[in-house]
């Protein structure tokens, strides 16, 4: 699969003026809510309305859908409100079900994009098809893997395509839901700059508090649209309640959300400027994260050191450090006089952290 223009037609082809937004509850819960939340989306900049019909959960006994039924409330929504509808599909059996009843787009799932298996069994029932098909990225950050499912779908003669990233799994404790590796999306577009790429902000937070800062973060990147979770009463949400904004402060987000056009030269060049700039806030942001886990680890040093009653300054370890990250630096490019001021102040942090610790 090569990088085409022909890749963004279907998006191209529906004029918009601002991002795609698709949105709509996690889960159909019953057809007044469905209907509910479609009615007060509809004449916004809503595209297509999303509810979840089948609901991959991690442990057994949670809610997991409604099932078939609510493919009838979408189509429901479509008479009623005009607009698009959408899903997520799992299996053969979903995609069966959704085009039987007219669903405009389909999404894989995270938990689906990591099985080849799966993915060729949805691409094998989708063959051919002239539906819009997004696919998420898998749930660990893996770029061959989420490119190789959509590739599947691609060989499979389905030419709507698109991805969404909606974060990675991690065992590690952040403030997302899901850490959004913004690296890793900017390595999909560098690959594949003419296929759309949509951002799920509701899923890499998890917290509706954080929706609009990731939003924005992913059009200064330009992504090509958003996929947002919304619900008229979001704490009693069947699933994923902290994500979910309602109706009203969905509209509000997107009036408040910058959009980056390019209709001219200068506007060109501020766009492309502001992309580099967010790219940078990307790394900048994750320097200072690994830093915070390594003054961890510095804390943890510094409490076995004072059980072991041992000094806080090993020279002979910090040379050895130093020498190392020297000759790495200078292979990335990086000056000797920058390696050795920029590692000279983090040890100095960590010795300030140990004797801290020591002297408690």
């Amino acid at each position: 699969m090569e990088n085409l223009k022909e890749m963004r037609t279907w998006l191209d082809d529906m004029k918009l003026d601002h991002p795609l937004v698709i949105a709509g509850p996690c889960s159909a819960e019953t057809e007044e809510q469905v209907l509910r939340i479609a009615n007060e989306l509809k004449d916004t900049d809503v595209n297509y309305y999303r509810a979840g019909i089948w609901k991959p959960r991690t442990r057994p006994g949670m809610f997991e859908g409604v099932g078939a039924l609510g493919l009838k409330w979408l189509q429901k929504v479509k008479a009623e409100t005009g607009m698009k509808t959408c899903t997520e599909v799992a299996n053969a059996a979903h995609v069966k079900l959704a085009l039987e009843h007219d669903v405009d787009l389909l999404w894989i799932g995270a938990r689906s994009t990591v099985s080849p298996f799966i993915m060729q069994e949805i691409a094998d029932a989708l063959a051919g098809t002239d539906k819009i098909v997004l696919v998420k990225n898998p749930v660990n950050p893996d770029l061959a893997l989420w490119l190789g499912g959509i590739e599947r779908l691609y060989t499979a003669g389905v030419k709507n395509l698109g991805a969404i990233h909606r974060g990675f799994s991690t065992y590690e404790k952040t403030k997302y839901r899901n850490i959004p590796e913004w690296q890793l999306a900017i390595e999909f577009q560098n690959k594949f700059p003419d296929l759309p790429l949509i951002n799920d902000p509701s899923h890499i937070t998890g917290n509706r508090e954080m929706i609009f800062d990731v939003s924005q973060t992913a059009l200064d990147l330009n992504f090509d649209g958003l996929m947002i979770e919304t619900h008229f009463d979001p704490d009693n949400a069947w699933s994923d309640a902290a994500q979910q904004v309602t109706p009203a402060k969905l509209i509000q987000i997107m009036r408040d959300l910058k959009i980056r056009k390019e209709s001219d030269s200068e506007a060109e060049y501020t766009s492309q400027l502001s992309n580099l700039r967010a790219q940078i806030d990307v790394l900048d942001s994750q320097l200072i994260e690994m830093l915070g886990k390594r003054m961890k680890i510095s804390d943890s040093i510094g409490l076995l050191k004072k059980q072991k009653n041992v000094a806080v300054l090993q020279s002979n370890r910090w040379n050895q450090i130093l020498g190392a990250m020297i000759l790495e630096g200078e292979a990335k490019g990086l000056s000797e006089e920058f390696v050795l001021k920029m590692f000279k102040a983090i040890h100095q942090e960590s010795i300030n952290h140990q004797e801290k610790i020591i002297n408690s």
